[in-house]
């Protein structure tokens, strides 16, 4: 299975910021690279390295209408997005975006040709009341329960313990092998043919550890955040998902 890496720009950027970090990138080979920019560049990262694929990082759960604000998945198709992130812990808490409007958002993702990017993860207090697998249980279930098992298959999820988003601290190589083991399991034991779906981790990867990161069980690439800002730091990962070289 061929690891993705996926840097999440947040909202972060400029038309000349945007510009040299683009130049920056080349393309890895083994390894798929994506960059998720926010909206207004999009356009302008239509002009990226060949090899690069683009995605967005939010997406409306409806096609069109009436809903001041919101971008539809056919709209970022137009634009040539690959992936669009769903569910990230910021829109969750930050937003207020529930199990069941993540699960619409990946099926209008789905629809429109689009592979989702679902996010999943826990709280520092959920993890220490030791609830982790209870609470991204329900987080994919909603998901499965929206899309159907055989649909679920068309996603790429991606493990983010929110505890460790931006903190700097991510969770050790034994809490991710535990975890990224446990969606898989999860996976098989709800239909969904679990072979064919990629699990990202995410949460402060760097190139000073990204190499360990990767070298665990069941982790297929990573969703990187304040790391893929600095085309050097992002280039050093992806080189790490494809073992270093």
């Amino acid at each position: 299975m061929t690891r993705l890496i996926a840097g999440n720009w947040k909202m972060n950027g400029s038309l000349a910021a945007n510009r040299d970090l683009l130049d920056g990138l080349v393309s890895v080979p083994g390894v798929e690279m994506a960059v998720c920019v926010p909206y207004p560049y999009l356009a302008q990262a239509r002009q990226r390295p060949d090899g690069i694929v683009l995605g967005a990082q939010n997406v409306s759960e409806y096609a069109a209408g009436a809903y001041t604000g919101e971008v539809s998945a056919a709209m970022l198709l137009e634009f040539g997005c690959r992936y669009v992130i769903v569910g990230h812990s910021e829109r969750r808490a930050l937003f207020g975006e529930g199990d069941v409007m993540v699960g619409r958002k990946a099926l209008a993702a789905l629809h429109a040709g689009l592979v989702p990017i679902v996010c999943v993860g826990e709280t520092l207090a959920e993890r220490d009341e030791a609830r982790v697998m209870e609470v991204i249980d329900r987080q994919l279930g909603a998901v499965r329960e929206v899309l159907g098992a055989a649909a679920m298959s068309g996603v790429v999820l991606a493990y983010e313990p929110v505890w460790a988003i931006g903190s700097g601290r991510s969770a050790s190589v034994a809490q991710i092998a535990e975890v990224h083991g446990a969606i898989r399991a999860w996976l098989d034991g709800h239909g969904v043919s679990a072979s064919a779906v990629r699990i990202l981790y995410g949460g402060s990867v760097k190139p000073d550890n990204a190499l360990e990161l990767f070298d665990v069980p069941h982790v297929d690439g990573g969703l990187i955040g304040g790391a893929s800002l600095a085309a050097a730091d992002f280039m050093a990962i992806c080189r790490a998902a494809a073992g270093g070289v």
